[in-house]
């Protein structure tokens, strides 16, 4: 089941929490959504880089990757993927 399925993010909750932390909506059609429109990403643009961030989800997202310790670190990996898909 890819990862931008409703129902993938619906059986995540810790992906809701990411988004959360992020300042975005975090139900799973609201998460569905913001990656089917934002996709997709160029290999070439690390996640953190991406247009559609503000300056402090960005900032969010570097300090997480550099933290390299759950819980966020698998799910900023698999927002990447599903924006890659």
């Amino acid at each position: 089941m890819p990862a931008h399925n409703p129902e993938f993010i619906e059986q995540c909750a810790s992906f809701t929490d990411l988004f959360l932390q992020l300042g975005l909506p975090g139900e799973p059609q609201q998460i569905a959504d913001f990656i089917t429109q934002h996709r997709p990403l160029p290999d070439t643009v690390l996640l953190p880089d991406a247009p559609f961030w503000s300056t402090a989800q960005a900032q969010f997202l570097r300090e997480q990757r550099q933290a390299d310790e759950p819980p966020f670190n698998m799910l900023i990996d698999q927002l990447s993927e599903a924006l890659r898909d």
